[in-house]
């Protein structure tokens, strides 16, 4: 063994002190038992882990491999195994690991011009904002670069808007959030946040945040209602995906839009998972019919090459904010443009859209024909997907598992995927997969199942 063995052991013993109830559950990590979890690994991988538990930060906690190569919906460790990637960094890698026009793209501009700052006009941002708002149908938008940053923008675009347009009082505004919603990390998304995890320890939260049941159309009536005169906006997933892929009801979204039009209220869609085109749809608010006054747009917005977000909408809601009242250094840069528009491009006219529904179909067909014991709910739309294993005892090996146990044998297995809460494993497979491949992928679901029960 190297010299690093020694050092992962004494950092995952460490790692692998006993949790509170609220950490394990919120992260979804049963046993955390770290030792473990990477018996089985080579000495290559334990070394790269090794070093991220001596030097780095312990915010994540993650499947035990180390990747090293991807290529459309596969990647390969640095022992050369190969996994199908059903988790596809959270919906970042829509269009496949490594998409060769994405690719090109981002190279050609980085032997160009990367970034001009937004002091100056640089040559690609003006052909961005014009080829993404057409794309979408919005008249306007305010480039950023993470999902967070995303919806950071839309709140305040919102809260400006319900001052200078709506005319509420000044700091009397409010933006309601859908329960068990998921945007980010930082202060103002995790003051939104119903996961004790998510805020505990990191208080006080930002004032102005409201909450509402997901799928409640009369709640979210009353609770505009209540206070029409303050309220500016109303913050949604169109289907909630750290929720546990939580589709609502049919016509939801559209309705919810009508309820927020009778009180003057913004509807802000939070596309950043459900976008481009990962639901079956180019934008998970197209199956209701709707049109949010507010769009967040994010992840596979680069197919997962560089950190590329947007917020669309009106030319009344963007030019609320004037200049030197919001910005970014790298919003819109000529890196990120040039990517986007590639990114988008390829969804389009390699029809992924087309194929998230139909290989959607044939992912909740396979899943239904297991008729596996252990699950009891398979939902969601296009290739974002969840399947629900409660909390079981094995009776092949007679340990108490949860759903982030049976990803372990998942990865194993190779197929590799993340629970969300105990007991709900996503599936969301890059939007360039094929049938054979869906159908070879769910044979791993299959026989891992088995093998665990």
């Amino acid at each position: 063994r190297n010299s690093n063995d020694g050092t992962m052991i004494r950092s995952a013993v460490r790692l692998s002190r006993p949790l509170s109830r609220v950490q394990r559950n919120a992260r979804s990590m049963g046993s955390y038992n770290i030792v473990e979890e990477r018996a089985h690994l080579s000495p290559k991988s334990l070394g790269a882990m090794a070093k991220e538990d001596k030097y780095g930060a312990t915010n994540y906690h993650p499947l035990p491999v180390v990747l090293a190569k991807g290529l459309g919906p596969k990647v390969w460790d640095v022992d050369g195994k190969e996994y199908f990637d059903f988790l596809s960094a959270y919906s970042a890698v829509n269009q496949g690991h490594c998409h060769p026009k994405i690719i090109k793209a981002m190279t050609d501009q980085s032997n160009t011009l990367t970034l001009s700052s937004r002091a100056f006009h640089n040559d690609v941002l003006g052909e961005y904002c014009e080829f993404i708002t057409d794309y979408f149908g919005y008249e306007r938008v305010l480039p950023m670069n993470t999902g967070v940053e995303g919806g950071e923008t839309a709140c305040k675009l919102a809260r400006r808007w319900g001052y200078d347009v709506k005319g509420i009082k000044h700091d009397k505004a409010r933006i309601l959030f859908a329960n068990e919603n998921f945007w980010g990390r930082t202060l103002a998304a995790i003051s939104s946040s119903t996961d004790p995890s998510s805020s505990a320890g990191f208080g006080p939260i930002m004032p102005g945040f409201d909450l509402v049941p997901f799928n409640d159309l009369a709640a979210l009536e009353k609770k505009l209602a209540a206070h029409a005169d303050e309220y500016c906006a109303f913050m949604v997933e169109p289907i909630q995906g750290e929720a546990g892929v939580v589709v609502p009801d049919q016509g939801y979204l559209k309705k919810a839009h009508d309820i927020c039009k009778k009180y003057n209220v913004l509807l802000i869609a939070d596309e950043v998972q459900t976008g481009c085109s990962r639901t079956g749809r180019e934008l998970a608010s197209m199956w209701d019919g709707a049109k949010p006054d507010v769009t967040i747009l994010g992840k596979a917005l680069s197919g997962g090459t560089f950190p590329v977000s947007a917020v669309l909408a009106s030319s009344e809601v963007i030019l609320s904010i004037k200049p030197g009242e919001h910005g970014s250094t790298f919003g819109g840069n000529p890196l990120a443009c040039k990517i986007g528009m590639a990114s988008l491009k390829a969804l389009r006219e390699e029809k992924m859209t087309e194929n998230a529904d139909a290989m959607g179909e044939v992912t909740r067909k396979n899943l239904a024909d297991m008729k596996s014991p252990l699950v009891t709910t398979i939902r969601g739309r296009g290739l974002l997907n969840a399947i629900v294993i409660p909390p079981f005892k094995s009776s092949s090996s007679g340990k108490h598992m949860k759903a982030w146990d049976v990803c372990l044998e998942f990865a194993k297995n190779g197929l590799l995927c993340k629970p969300t809460h105990d007991d709900i494993i996503r599936l969301a497979p890059a939007l360039t997969i094929n049938k054979a491949q869906i159908d070879e992928a769910c044979g791993i679901i299959e026989k891992t199942l088995k093998q665990v029960q």
